[in-house]
């Protein structure tokens, strides 16, 4: 008897622990199929307070990747919807000066005319999209070297100093800080160039955009600062306008661009283990604030 009740207890046991097991695994496998077929919907989210089980922890894991998957496919569909918007305005000026040319042969330099400035409209578009797409390839991960900040942003602003002269605006660099960052110098001054190109565009005849630079030596991080007085963002889109394609509320018509410098200088900040945020400033226009870190001071001297 002592025997056959032990016996009895293990297989009760037994079964218990098999039927304890293969409830969640068997809840997993029909999630894997779901999330195969498309269905990426939280399915363990009843769990969420639940300790003590790895396969409750799987299941969470399951939970937070399938919500990535979603976000991932949303900005892509997103991204191509955004394209496809940005990419039907100049083709269909494009299709009209053509069309303007074969009906109106006297004009057609000015025909001419606009379908180069459409070509090249769309040349950039295509180009900053393709840089977009190699930044979240990962594309920053190789070839990195010393780079000068005090020399790369003496040149971004005399590039700028000259663009800008044409838009009856200037751009005035302010502060030293002879340090150097690890990373892609190319990559990285476009970053910044990119700033301050939207500064410019968005500042009124006459402005002047700051660029500044400051080292912050208790933390090994350097500060840039490019501030202009445009009209500012609105609080809410503060965050936004890092994101592709975004425009501002408000924002003037007549300003050209495809919503991407930002992005791009996102991109490429956050791979260089940096931050930018953007703020208003209290007696008007924006400023735009780059973190990066210093290379270690052994490489610095040399």
């Amino acid at each position: 008897m002592p025997i056959a009740a032990a016996v009895t207890a293990s297989l009760l046991m037994a079964v218990l622990l098999a039927w304890y097991f293969s409830r969640p695994i068997r809840e997993l496998r029909l999630a894997f199929e779901a999330a195969s077929g498309g269905d990426l919907a939280p399915r363990f989210a009843g769990i969420a307070g639940k300790r003590g089980s790895e396969l409750n922890d799987l299941g969470r894991d399951f939970d937070r990747m399938t919500a990535r998957l979603r976000n991932l496919i949303d900005g892509q569909t997103r991204l191509l919807h955004d394209v496809s918007h940005e990419l039907r305005s100049p083709l269909a000026r494009l299709q009209a000066a053509i069309g303007l040319a074969h009906q109106q042969p006297d004009k057609m330099a000015a025909s001419m005319e606009r379908i180069e400035r459409e070509s090249v409209r769309m040349d950039l578009l295509v180009g900053q999209l393709l840089t977009l797409a190699r930044l979240e390839a990962g594309a920053i991960s190789a070839a990195q070297e010393e780079i000068s900040m005090a020399d790369l942003l003496d040149q971004i602003a005399d590039d700028a100093s000259f663009e800008a002269a044409a838009q009856r605006r200037s751009v005035v660099r302010e502060g030293e800080a002879d340090v150097r960052v690890i990373g892609q110098a190319d990559l990285l001054g476009r970053a910044i160039e990119n700033v301050v190109r939207n500064a410019i565009k968005h500042s009124d005849d006459g402005g002047v955009v700051e660029l500044q630079l400051r080292a912050v030596p208790d933390a090994r991080r350097l500060c840039i600062r490019v501030l202009d007085r445009g009209p500012g963002v609105p609080a809410a889109d503060l965050d936004a306008i890092f994101q592709p394609f975004f425009r501002a509320s408000g924002m003037h018509k007549d300003i050209e661009g495809h919503g991407l410098g930002l992005a791009i200088a996102q991109h490429v900040v956050l791979a260089h283990g940096g931050s930018i945020a953007a703020s208003n400033r209290p007696d008007g226009g924006l400023c735009v604030e780059i973190e990066l870190p210093v290379a270690p001071q052994r490489a610095a001297a040399r």
